[in-house]
């Protein structure tokens, strides 16, 4: 039996953090990092069933064209991401009375839709980029046994190539859901290494009044390849969605809409348009999936 002081439930039942029931979630999951952007996507929805918020953990499901989807921001970070992914699982996975593991387990359709600035001067502002792998930078997926999961080649690939300080912790590679990457892909979207952070300041790369202990690593990792596999943006969730979900059996692929190229210096006119669009995409492809 699971601990009271491991798996914490609120007086109604509901997991900790997320305040959910296993009633309330779909198995079609999106992921926004906003609170304010899961409206963005539900306002396309048909109906809403079910609406929460605890903190930034804003929750909304509902039905658009005949498939029941969940809505739910996850914050900023990695850290997040740790909670957000094992309660979910919790929900699907462990009976919440018994407090023992199913039997039988559920698997669920985790997408992460967000923005990002493109590394490459070839993939321009407007455009889609799909994570085919997640490149994890944060040392937080270290704390899980994951040598099934991750790909050894590119991480010590990229530890070469980036003379990576190892006193950083051992960055980790793990690969999208292929059921997924099938269902969403198209010519339209561009794929690539999505690098992983643990901060928005310094672990990428930002310089304000604190000196940095590798200020060439932007440009290192702009010029890294793995099998044609670039690094295309960088952001602070995909590599600990992707292992998670990897570990724990679920599908799990991250969208991003590109309104920024550093490469050229470029901005999106309309990042608005560019986000709506990635949206009404990506909720297309799930109903007809």
């Amino acid at each position: 039996m699971i601990q009271n002081s491991e798996l914490i439930l609120n007086p109604d039942g509901s997991v900790y953090h997320l305040n959910l029931l296993p009633e309330h979630i779909a198995n079609d999951i999106i992921f926004v990092g906003d609170q304010n952007r899961v409206e963005k996507i539900t306002q396309f929805f048909d109906s809403i069933e079910f609406s929460t918020q605890k903190r930034e953990f804003k929750t909304q499901t509902g039905i658009y064209k005949g498939k029941r989807i969940s809505v739910m921001s996850t914050g900023i970070g990695p850290d997040n991401i740790d909670i957000v992914v094992n309660e979910l699982d919790a929900l699907v996975n462990i009976d919440l009375k018994t407090r023992q593991p199913k039997e039988v387990l559920t698997s669920l359709n985790i997408i992460r839709i967000g923005t990002s600035g493109s590394l490459q001067a070839d993939i321009p502002v407007d455009s889609f980029v799909m994570s085919k792998f997640g490149l994890g930078l944060d040392n937080m997926l270290r704390s899980y046994l994951i040598d099934e999961v991750s790909n050894v080649a590119i991480e010590d690939a990229f530890i070469a190539h980036t003379n990576w300080d190892i006193r950083k912790g051992k960055p980790y590679a793990i690969a999208c859901s292929e059921k997924l990457e099938k269902i969403i892909e198209s010519d339209k979207i561009f794929k690539g290494i999505t690098a992983t952070a643990g901060g928005f300041y310094g672990p990428q790369g930002r310089v304000l009044r604190l000196n940095i202990q590798d200020e060439e690593l932007n440009n290192k990792m702009d010029n890294f390849d793995f099998d044609g596999n670039r690094i295309t943006n960088l952001e602070m969730e995909t590599a600990a969605i992707y292992g998670l979900s990897s570990l724990l059996g679920h599908n799990a692929l991250s969208l991003n809409a590109i309104i920024a190229n550093r490469a050229s210096g470029t901005f999106s006119e309309d990042p608005y348009k560019a986000v709506d669009e990635l949206i009404a995409y990506t909720l297309n492809k799930l109903a007809n999936s």
